[in-house]
């Protein structure tokens, strides 16, 4: 997990990266606001943990417009400001959580960890021993990667967005092939025997068969 630390004052910083680093997350810091902004834009990080008063680019400014282009990655702030009407400033502007500064380190670790718990709820489909973590387009099957191509991925998240449900041929050409007439849908029974096949399923387990109609992922059995 990437934690991203926008904060000016060194000590504090240098403390929280430390702390961080020892907690087993990667860590980013900087002290500049328009540079922490651009770092979110440039790649991905799972939380971000944001002073309030920064040079070039404040953390209300940032926070705002992260949520512009962003609205799931967690924003905490660390801030000396305590009053109701700035809380609710912060809130506003899109964070997730609010500490005030000075701070318990095991606090903040705390809510660090209930934060990414809910992200990757959030982020992560399963059905049986199948995860798909969509932030990175990775497919699990027992722990173990599995290379699938972008419409084998894209027809297996829609069964397993829409698990336990009989999906039809027609609402998967339309959904996933995004095609909206007549189209020869047998094209549908490659791609799931390829998906099966990489996944090393049978044809009885997890993603079925419903003849005639189309399929359903399930973990009944």
């Amino acid at each position: 997990m990437k934690i991203l630390i926008v904060e000016d004052e060194t000590g504090i910083a240098n403390f929280l990266q430390q702390g961080l680093e020892e907690e087993g997350y990667e860590v980013i810091a900087t002290d500049d606001g328009r540079k922490g902004f651009e770092i979110t834009q440039q790649q991905k990080v799972d939380l971000i943990l944001l002073d309030w008063m920064l040079p070039k680019m404040s953390g209300i400014e940032i926070c705002k417009a992260i949520r512009q282009v962003d609205t799931t990655t967690p924003i905490i702030f660390l801030t000396a400001k305590d009053t109701v009407e700035e809380t609710i400033e912060g809130l506003k502007a899109g964070a997730n959580d609010y500490i005030k500064k000075p701070f318990s380190f095991e606090e903040l670790i705390m809510r660090i960890k209930v934060h990414l718990r809910a992200e990757q709820q959030d982020d992560t489909l399963t059905l049986g021993d199948i995860s798909i973590v969509q932030s990175k387009y990775q497919v699990l099957m027992q722990q173990q990667e599995v290379l699938l191509t972008q419409r084998e991925y894209e027809l297996l998240v829609y069964l397993i967005k829409h698990k336990e449900k009989v999906c039809t041929r027609n609402q998967i050409i339309s959904e996933v092939w995004n095609i909206h007439y007549d189209y020869d849908s047998g094209v549908i029974d490659v791609f799931i025997n390829a998906i099966r096949k990489k996944l090393g399923i049978n044809k009885e387990a997890l993603i079925k068969t419903i003849r005639g109609v189309g399929y359903i992922a399930s973990e009944n059995t």
